[in-house]
């Protein structure tokens, strides 16, 4: 429920025995967020391909901006003069915006990088900007979220000790140009409600520094930390070590946030080793493209096997989608280039993923998600295995 006198903050509730997962809950002006939690991500100010009722339905409570596209269009101001972003897009749930950091960095071709900030080339019409930490805040605050993130320098995948060693300076740097630009602490009141600002912890692929960033943000006792700088083309199981090792430097009374990381299997491991927030765009895109998510792996139910398919998409599965259609309606919708299809199988997704969150906060709750987790992983896995394998038996000259 909606209280905007209502302050920021996170408290956890159960612990699990074996592991360090936990379940809390998250208080914002815009309601409470029960965690571990997933977030959807609404890139330009919608969750594609659905209504923001539709999103509420499936126990969404929190969802992501993106800076860097809403700068861009409409830009920060428009949405300022219509209210701030609840109001502009009709959302009542909390949100959160990113810096706009990875998208500025991850367009390599399009940028340059100094101390002062980050110069860049829209990938709309080609005009040149120029991001700051201190504009990463103004339009932050202008959009309206609830949660605000530091301004950092990503490095990718395979960059080397002394890259990623001023990464970190330079990401500690310009978090306290943000804080001066915020408000110390990280909390600030604007329009009768608070808004709270988390750090980054960036240090690439090295262990070491990854220590040391974490121990720079953290003396700074902010509302809440994220994890950076991962899923971005490394091994997996490097993936998984980094962000056990990160998770465990992060203090036990703030939130943890692993940014842009979401498979099933991903999420299920990083609960187990302390993570609360996930965000990711996977759920809405690959529906776009034709693909839902069923606990035995993706489902490409564009694909022809679908077509005279009366089975829901997912048996198990208590979203509406799936208690009223049937692959094949849906497989025919694809097929047929109808938006319905999209806006199902976007549906299906994202209810998938929350209703994965409520069994992994009632396993923790339990204390037994440490033998609930490695049998969901396992079936997850397993059945990505038999899709790949699928997918080369029907393609020319496949087994």
């Amino acid at each position: 429920m909606t209280d905007l006198a209502t302050p920021f903050s996170f408290t956890v509730e159960a612990t699990d025995p074996g592991s360090s997962a936990r379940r809390g809950t998250i208080i914002t002006p815009h309601g409470s967020i029960p965690t571990p939690v997933f977030m959807p991500v609404g890139t330009a100010g919608s969750i594609k391909a659905m209504t923001f009722d539709q999103v509420a339905a499936t126990g969404s409570r929190i969802i992501l901006g993106n800076t860097y596209h809403l700068y861009l269009r409409p830009g920060h101001e428009l949405v300022q003069r219509h209210g701030g972003l609840h109001r502009f897009e009709s959302w009542d749930g909390a949100l959160l915006t990113d810096s706009a950091g990875y998208q500025v960095f991850s367009l390599a071709h399009l940028n340059r990088v100094d101390e002062s900030g980050v110069a860049f080339q829209s990938h709309l019409d080609g005009s040149r900007h120029f991001f700051t930490p201190e504009l990463s805040m103004d339009v932050q605050l202008a959009l309206g979220a609830d949660i605000v993130m530091a301004f950092d320098h990503f490095v990718p995948f395979g960059a080397d000790q002394p890259t990623t060693a001023e990464s970190v300076d330079r990401t500690g740097r310009w978090l306290e140009r943000c804080l001066e630009r915020f408000g110390r602490g990280g909390r600030t009141e604007r329009d009768g409600w608070e808004r709270v600002l988390f750090g980054i912890v960036q240090g690439g692929f090295l262990p070491a520094e990854r220590t040391r960033a974490a121990a720079m943000l953290t003396e700074l006792d902010l509302p809440g930390y994220a994890i950076g700088g991962l899923s971005v083309g490394e091994p997996i199981p490097q993936m998984y070590d980094l962000m056990a090792h990160t998770a465990e430097q992060l203090p036990a009374d703030k939130p943890r946030y692993l940014m842009g990381v979401g498979f099933p299997d991903d999420i299920l491991e990083a609960v187990l080793a302390g993570v609360d927030m996930f965000d990711c765009v996977l759920p809405t895109r690959l529906a776009r493209k034709g693909t839902v998510m069923t606990r035995d792996g993706r489902l490409v139910i564009k694909n022809n096997p679908y077509a005279d398919d009366s089975r829901p998409i997912d048996p198990e599965c208590d979203c509406p989608i799936c208690a009223r259609h049937s692959r094949a309606y849906i497989r025919h919708l694809f097929a047929s280039k109808e938006l319905l299809g999209q806006t199902l199988a976007s549906w299906h997704n994202v209810h998938f993923y929350q209703s994965l969150m409520r069994i992994i906060r009632d396993a923790i709750a339990a204390g037994d998600l440490a033998s609930v987790a490695p049998p969901m992983i396992h079936r997850w896995r397993e059945g990505e295995k038999r899709r790949i394998e699928a997918a080369r038996v029907r393609q020319p000259g496949g087994r």
